[in-house]
């Protein structure tokens, strides 16, 4: 048996490890050229690892930037579907600010289905983008959602009542 693929993985997890000590010493210019490097050349595993882990050091920079590296990794089969998942969450997160509501929406709703892995946070979002559009109907829906979620943790389903306080009562017909 060759020592080549064990050697390579220790060798790749220490980098990651160097570049995870930049990141949490603030150099997050170092860390995230560390990262896209190991992103670059390192294992499967940690390729992909460092990849998600460049995408967040980006996001210090240039939100739009670092969704674009998330996108990236949604579009790419090779890293799964649960990391492609996470992968859109992350991007719509960094854009809900500067992004349309319809474009939140086109990125998210397949991720709020009751059995997605991350449908708490693509629900929050939509909610978020729905409100700063001004559009109480879609926010009180995605809202509605997270409340009658069984699973739904505690702390989303407090901002989501907070959230619901703030939306205008329903009109009667």
């Amino acid at each position: 048996m060759s020592t080549w693929r064990p050697r390579r993985a220790a060798e790749a997890g220490n980098a990651f490890n160097k570049a995870v000590a930049l990141s949490e010493q603030n150099k997050h210019p170092e860390a995230e050229t560390a990262f896209t490097d190991l992103a670059a050349k390192a294992p499967s595993g940690y390729r992909m690892l460092a990849r998600f882990r460049a995408a967040a050091e980006a996001a210090n920079r240039d939100p739009k930037a670092a969704a674009k590296l998330f996108d990236d990794l949604a579009a790419d089969r090779s890293v799964g579907a649960e990391q492609q998942a996470l992968a859109r969450v992350r991007a719509a997160g960094l854009l809900l600010d500067t992004t349309s509501y319809s474009d939140v929406l086109q990125r998210l709703q397949g991720e709020t289905a009751p059995e997605a892995t991350f449908r708490h946070a693509a629900r929050e979002l939509l909610a978020l983008s729905a409100l700063r559009a001004n559009d109480a109907t879609a926010a009180r829906q995605w809202l509605d959602m997270i409340s009658l979620d069984g699973e739904t943790p505690p702390s989303l389903r407090s901002r989501a009542e907070a959230l619901q306080a703030l939306l205008p009562p329903v009109a009667k017909s």
